[in-house]
């Protein structure tokens, strides 16, 4: 595997993670996030998902941010019976989002960005030592 290829391959990880991070942001964002009106559906949160294919220009596997799927797990429900969004026994529907969930999958997320970022780093080292080499 060449330079470029291995860039490339590591681009893709970079592009998946960050777009993985974006979900995970909305998701920690819109945690309480409760309808406007009673029986109006809170947000649901959203599980990105990847797809590996084989780049034939690459030579190799690389990844893909798939479709984004949504948790079909229920809604937190709380009393709170001046809320606009308070069912007749006031009780309020939540999003089904867990913030430490979030906080857990952003800091994974963020570490298989940087092994990421490091191929790259690394990469670039070595093709600098390459010409360091040829010119001398």
């Amino acid at each position: 595997m060449d330079f470029n290829s291995s860039l490339r391959i590591a681009a893709t990880g970079l592009h998946a993670q960050t777009a993985r991070m974006r979900v995970i942001a909305e998701n920690i964002a819109n945690a309480d996030s409760a309808g406007k009106a009673p029986g109006d559906e809170p947000y649901r949160r959203r599980i990105p998902t990847f797809q590996a294919s084989y780049d034939a220009e690459v030579g190799g596997r690389v990844v893909e941010i798939g479709r984004l799927a949504y948790d079909m797990s229920d809604f937190s429900s709380r009393y709170e019976p001046g809320h606009p969004a308070a069912d007749e026994s006031g009780f309020v529907q939540y999003p089904n989002v867990n913030t430490l969930v979030e906080t857990v999958d952003m800091r994974q997320a963020q570490r298989s960005y940087e092994a990421n970022l490091n191929v790259v780093t690394v990469t670039r080292q070595m093709l600098g030592r390459t010409l360091d080499i040829l010119r001398g």
